[in-house]
């Protein structure tokens, strides 16, 4: 997939948004007393086309986000992730956890002990030369329509992690309640990372806040933003 012109109208669009969120991060973090190199900015491009993708890159965008694992493996064999690593980050089906494990370079929503185990004989069915980066999704509100593993069950799901070679445990992840204070969950979900580490000393990331509310991420020790709407505009309608 070529790249597109460098001075149409969508990539100077696009550069302008990315550079407000560079800045919101450079602010969030220097207000946290943290270096903007702690913080990776995930770019959540679910269902935009590759050829902004292509752009974000051109721009310097090196990670990139994806919900659905078909979706995601289109743009792959399109060629749009060339030279970018793939956070999928979205819930994540049993019979998809093959495919997810050949095409991602990291997993953020490992949430039961069945999706370990399929992910990791994945992994090394895939050939892939390096483990999976895998996150485990923490239910921070209970609702088992929106994912997550309750945090009581977290320590398990650690140590099924850190017996598979073909996974590495990067650390935890989660999404707010609704109507919830942000901040207020992404400190609960720095204390059940800070349990992680525990187990699991290497285990030191937190991917938590999105377009709304990456300041509180950043000022709870989010370590990985997943930012879309503020960055690609508005989402095209799934058909």
């Amino acid at each position: 997939m070529s790249l597109p012109p460098s001075q149409d109208d969508r990539t100077r669009e696009l550069a302008a948004n990315l550079a407000r969120i560079e800045s919101r991060i450079a602010a969030a973090c220097a207000h946290a007393g943290r270096g903007r190199a702690d913080v990776t900015l995930v770019v959540v491009t679910k269902t935009f086309p590759g050829s902004d993708i292509r752009r974000l890159a051109s721009l310097g965008v090196r990670d990139v986000g994806e919900n659905r694992v078909q979706e995601a493996h289109a743009k792959a064999d399109a060629g749009a992730f060339e030279g970018l690593r793939v956070h999928l980050v979205g819930q994540l089906q049993t019979n998809k956890a093959a495919q997810a494990a050949a095409l991602a370079d990291v997993v953020h929503s490992l949430d039961r002990p069945r999706l370990v185990a399929a992910l990791a004989r994945g992994r090394r069915r895939s050939g892939a030369p390096a483990p999976l980066d895998v996150f485990i999704q923490v239910s921070l509100d209970g609702d088992p329509d929106r994912g997550g593993a309750p945090p009581h069950t977290v320590p398990d799901l650690v140590a099924a992690v850190a017996a598979e070679d073909a996974l590495r445990l990067r650390g935890v992840m989660a999404v707010p309640p609704i109507g919830a204070s942000p901040r207020a969950a992404f400190d609960q979900l720095r204390t059940v990372a800070d349990h992680v580490r525990s187990q699991v000393p290497s285990a030191t990331s937190i991917s938590a806040g999105m377009s709304a509310d990456l300041e509180d991420a950043v000022a709870a020790g989010a370590t990985h933003l997943r930012v879309g709407s503020a960055i690609l505009g508005s989402r095209p309608s799934l058909r």
